[in-house]
């Protein structure tokens, strides 16, 4: 697509005209992708990114300034908010998983007793309160941070934290209840 083209798609763009922001997100998409995918190196991160990449593209076509090439100025928004998607990685905390798959070998669970063990994990955390396991769920399986679940739940983050915390304790608590750990 030439320079004018492009031009004369963005000005659509800015006149709220979805076939030409389609035509624009289309035409750049895999570019977008091939950039996000090489910085952040996962699917699904370089995925969201992309999609957060036009966004921010199309509310800002009219900072953009038409004698310079498109592409780069496009570019430079993706590169960002892959920054910003790699910051945000480096304070997560990291997650602690169910169980410890690095015990010795003296101590390794049989396959047997860790499918015991995921059953009694599951079934510990359907019965506790929504939003903890909610909350739970969301740091431990999903590895999101605590930013990102208060977030997602529209809640403050310190709720987030009780509430993970609170699944964590009721988790072993019942655990040991059930004598599933010692």
């Amino acid at each position: 697509m030439a320079t004018t083209e492009i031009r004369d798609l963005v000005n659509l763009c800015m006149r709220k005209d979805d076939a030409a922001t389609k035509q624009l997100m289309i035409r750049f998409r895999d570019r977008v992708f091939a950039i996000c995918y090489r910085m952040l190196g996962q699917q699904q991160d370089a995925e969201d990114v992309v999609q957060e990449t036009f966004l921010r593209a199309v509310r800002s076509l009219s900072s953009w300034d038409q004698q310079r090439e498109f592409e780069p100025w496009l570019f430079q928004i993706a590169a960002n908010r892959c920054k910003t998607m790699l910051s945000r990685r480096q304070r997560r905390p990291i997650p602690l998983p169910y169980c410890d798959e690095s015990a010795p070998d003296d101590s390794q669970m049989l396959a047997a007793d860790r499918e015991t063990l995921a059953e009694e994990v599951r079934r510990v955390l359907d019965a506790m309160r929504p939003e903890q396991r909610e909350a739970f769920c969301l740091f431990h399986e999903s590895e999101l941070s605590y930013a990102e679940i208060a977030e997602r739940l529209d809640c403050p983050l310190g709720t987030v934290k009780t509430w993970v915390h609170r699944a964590r304790a009721e988790l072993i608590r019942q655990l040991q209840t059930r004598e599933v750990l010692s």
